[in-house]
């Protein structure tokens, strides 16, 4: 690893936070919402930055950003739905971040009032409990009503590229 020559190196700007934070590989998500139980309402975006927040109560965060138009969405709902997707889905993060179009390959699921994409590895049904203005982005508090999940292969995200995690034999050795 080098060292920084001199010290603006050190600066964390927008690129460099970007390029710093990409080296931590996270799975991605959609977070969808809806005004009503009907797939014309659903709105949907990629997100890859979700966590985990409470074990008891349930609660997990998703950080949406403030001129992102799911940010004024959630608020209007107060509910939001996180489908953590699996190793083949990358066709569905590209299609809910825009960079494509492929509305065909899009099926919901409904869990407590709350679109959810079929063949995502978990499911959470979400109400928000609060949100919290951080900068440019909105932190959004969502208690766990109900959950779903399944084994298998989970899409990630590292250095601006999508990644599948492979399980190797019983031993479970991971590796990219």
């Amino acid at each position: 690893m080098t060292q920084p020559t001199d010290m603006t190196d050190l600066e964390p700007s927008p690129l460099r936070m970007r390029k710093a934070l990409g080296r931590f590989a996270s799975g991605v998500t959609i977070v969808t919402t809806a005004e009503s139980e009907d797939e014309a309402s659903v709105h949907g975006m990629t997100a890859n930055a979700f966590t985990s927040v409470s074990l008891d109560p349930p609660l997990v965060l998703v950080s949406i950003a403030n001129r992102a138009k799911m940010n004024a969405k959630i608020a209007e709902t107060g509910r939001y739905g996180v489908s953590i997707l699996a190793g083949d889905q990358e066709p569905l993060s590209l299609h809910f971040a825009g960079a494509a179009s492929e509305p065909d390959l899009v099926r919901f699921t409904w869990r407590k009032g709350v679109p959810l994409l079929d063949g995502a590895l978990v499911h959470l049904s979400c109400t928000v409990t609060n949100s919290h203005l951080a900068g440019d982005h909105t932190l959004h508090v969502g208690r766990v009503e109900e959950l779903w999940y399944d084994d298998g292969r989970p899409l990630l995200f590292y250095t601006g590229s999508f990644r599948a995690l492979e399980l190797q034999g019983r031993e479970e050795h991971w590796g990219f």
